[in-house]
């Protein structure tokens, strides 16, 4: 807001708009002592819970996901946001332009790539329809990446496009693979880098696998080679953060993109269940949280841009969560720089 003053006072909010909470005053100093190479953020903006912590007021879920996004960027400690949208179905480059409008000019977006490019095969789900069991034909197709997705995200978001992660859910390693005489985790890793090796240079592409048998040293090289970044997450069935970045090379890659997405002792519908309405720390989880501070530190160390996604899933509340993070980054040991 002082920077703002020099220009003159806001305009005054439309009537019924969205407005941010009041932040007190150690929020604000963690806000301004994070390093602007670091960028902490939720997935989506769009949870009437965070009422008082990023909103001002209750709001509907509708209401936050159309118009919440300008007083989610205004917290001195959300300098980013996960786009969780776009997994199921591209969005078209108008409302990626209208996102972008919305946010400062040091926001960033981490966008999920469409789950078709993914997805090997659609799983026997009901929101698939007829594709349930059926191969996705656009499984690593590089035309597609470009025109559905790539494009979109580079037209519509411009500058504050941060992270474009592809995100493969959990999937037998030799169905992702496809076929051939090597190693499944092998044939993954080849298949993977023909296909990134395709795409337009420019954005920053992360990878996010969840099938632990996939994270060999095969895996690594694949990205490195294309300069693209592992996506750590910590998700049970995974190895700990810190073990997931050592198997990928983590530490010598461009950047750091991690998301911290689900306690370990439960399920996506049992953390819904306990959590809702995202309101407060139920599960705090200190050993995660110094595990990516350590990791963001390293980042620091090097030199390269770090961008942690928290869910409400992983403690109960995502902003709360990342006042945390933030507070043992600035508060713990000296900021390495």
């Amino acid at each position: 807001m002082t920077q703002l003053d020099m220009f003159g006072a806001p305009p005054a909010p439309k009537r019924g708009a969205i407005e941010p909470a009041a932040v007190d005053d150690d929020t604000r100093r963690l806000g301004a002592a994070v390093p602007p190479t670091v960028r902490l953020g939720t997935s989506s903006w769009s949870f009437p819970g965070w009422a008082g912590a990023v909103y001002r007021d209750v709001a509907s879920e509708a209401a936050l996901a159309k118009g919440g996004l300008g007083a989610y960027a205004a917290h001195p400690l959300l300098g980013a946001v996960g786009v969780d949208r776009t997994f199921y179905a591209p969005v078209g480059v108008d409302t990626l332009a209208a996102y972008a409008a919305a946010v400062p000019p040091a926001f960033r977006f981490l966008v999920k790539a469409h789950e078709a490019l993914t997805l090997a095969r659609f799983p026997a789900h009901a929101r698939y329809g007829t594709l349930r069991g059926q191969a996705s034909p656009q499984y690593l197709d590089p035309a597609y990446a470009r025109d559905a997705v790539i494009a979109p995200f580079v037209e519509g978001l411009g500058p504050r496009g941060g992270v474009l992660l592809f995100q493969f859910a959990p999937q037998p390693a030799e169905l992702l693979a496809g076929p051939g005489g090597k190693s499944a985790p092998r044939r993954f890793a080849e298949r993977l880098y023909r296909f990134l090796r395709e795409l337009p240079r420019g954005p920053r592409y992360a990878v996010e696998v969840r099938t632990a048998e996939l994270l060999t040293p095969d895996y690594a090289a694949a990205l490195r080679a294309v300069d693209a970044v592992p996506g750590l997450a910590l998700l049970p069935g995974l190895p700990p953060v810190d073990v997931q970045a050592r198997l990928t090379r983590a530490h010598e890659a461009a950047a750091l993109v991690i998301r911290w997405m689900l306690a370990a002792h439960h399920d996506y519908e049992s953390a819904l269940a306990a959590y809702q309405p995202f309101d407060r720390l139920v599960d705090p989880d200190p050993r995660s949280r110094r595990a990516i501070v350590d990791l963001l530190r390293g980042a620091l160390a090097r030199g390269v841009p770090a961008t942690v996604i928290v869910n409400n899933k992983a403690e109960g509340s995502s902003p709360r969560s990342i006042v945390e993070l933030a507070r043992e980054l600035v508060d713990g040991d000296p900021i390495p720089f």
